[in-house]
């Protein structure tokens, strides 16, 4: 699959470098490209904490947490490295660590703690000491709008990503953020990772709202996996899009910043080098990032998706192509990892599951027998430095 030279990669955290390099001591900011930023990054749920201080509402993730046997350590982020309070000597840390950015997503609910109505000003002022404290240090920041937080509110009132009114209520909190950070922020993500919380989330249920029918609803007790991930992918392409008009009409002539989207994505290689392996791959990759992508640069759903998941897989009218199609600046890719696809010869795994993951008719798996895909690499790099860095502090 190709894609045109717009398409901007935007590496915040490197793993796996000491691989490329001989020796850890010649490593240093002369062997990246000019203008390579170095960066670390935090999504709102997972860093702040302070989940009911300063008028922040619940999100789907505060309900998830705490209901029983949807965590397996019985954690929460209640608390989490409580970076709500700490930021600034976090941001330290940063500058201590030689960091040129850092990228964290703003909680909605700390904004509008209902998802829509009035603005929680305390929300507001907290963001704006964090982006100063950030700036007065020489750290660019890089806002994610969207890092899977939905405000509670919203997934009691309509189901949230389910139902078309998010598009309304998604833009309005974006709106909010350009308004009120906009002329500090030029780097906005408008979502983190569609495609695992619509999998996560609505397909299998491992993760916030925890929606699924797979193995006969045994974990959830309520969703529809064949259906309800491609419904959240379409408003989450289309709240997209939105956004995107908005930010590019009415500000991005006068912030002058850039607006993308971070997807996840693993790579995909055939099992054997046989056709059948070699197109279960190319499919597997369509039903990961092609699902988010295509769309974005081509107008449409790829056409292994149109032709596998059929009337299942919304459509987008004439004008929604138009209107989805190009509207972002730069991709982020979040890559984790590479696995083998091969091609499911039987309909077992589709009639257990019944869901997205059935539907790309790959089985994708991290061996072939017993033979992992590949040798660990990066991590003894990663362990020296920290290692390092905590003797130095000492």
């Amino acid at each position: 699959m190709t894609y045109n030279n717009r398409l901007v990669c935007l590496l915040l955290v490197i793993y796996g470098i000491s691989s490329f390099f001989s020796s850890v001591s010649s490593l240093s900011r002369a062997d990246f490209p000019s203008g390579f930023v170095f960066g670390t990054a935090s999504s709102s749920f997972q860093y702040e904490g302070a989940v009911k201080e300063d008028g922040r509402g619940p999100t789907v993730w505060d309900k998830f947490s705490h209901s029983f046997g949807k965590v397996i350590d019985f954690s929460n982020a209640d608390v989490a490295v409580d970076q709500y309070h700490r930021f600034n000597a976090n941001i330290q840390l940063m500058v201590d660590m030689g960091m040129d950015a850092y990228g964290f997503s703003i909680a909605w609910s700390r904004i509008y703690p209902s998802g829509s109505g009035t603005i929680n000003q305390a929300g507001i002022d907290h963001y704006n000491k964090l982006i100063n404290a950030l700036l007065a240090k020489g750290i660019e920041p890089y806002v994610t709008i969207y890092h899977w937080d939905l405000p509670q509110a919203l997934d009691d009132k309509y189901k949230g990503w389910l139902d078309s009114q998010i598009i309304t209520d998604y833009a309005r909190f974006a709106e909010t953020c350009f308004e009120q950070f906009g002329d500090r922020v030029k780097h906005w993500i408008t979502f983190n990772e569609p495609h695992t919380f619509a999998i996560q989330g609505y397909d299998v249920g491992l993760q916030a709202p925890g929606r699924c029918s797979i193995l006969l609803r045994l974990f959830c007790p309520g969703g529809n996996s064949a259906t309800e991930p491609y419904i959240v992918g379409h408003h989450v392409l289309l709240a997209h899009a939105t956004v995107a008009d908005i930010y590019r009409k009415k500000y991005k002539a006068t912030q002058g910043g850039s607006l993308g989207i971070a997807f996840d994505v693993m790579w995909y290689e055939p099992m054997d080098n046989k056709p059948e392996d070699i197109d279960a791959a190319n499919r597997a990759q369509d039903f990961q990032l092609g699902w988010f992508m295509e769309p974005l640069f081509f107008g449409d759903y790829p056409a292994s998706m149109r032709k596998r998941v059929g009337d299942r897989l919304p459509k987008f009218t004439p004008s929604e192509v138009a209107f989805v199609k190009g509207s972002l600046d730069f991709v982020g890719i979040n890559h984790y990892t590479t696995w083998y696809a091969r091609n499911n010869s039987t309909n077992f795994i589709g009639v257990i599951l019944n869901d997205t993951l059935a539907d790309s008719g790959a089985i994708t798996l991290p061996f072939k027998g017993v033979k992992p895909i590949g040798d660990k690499r990066g991590s003894t790099f990663v362990e020296m430095r920290r290692k390092d860095y905590e003797q130095k502090r000492r």
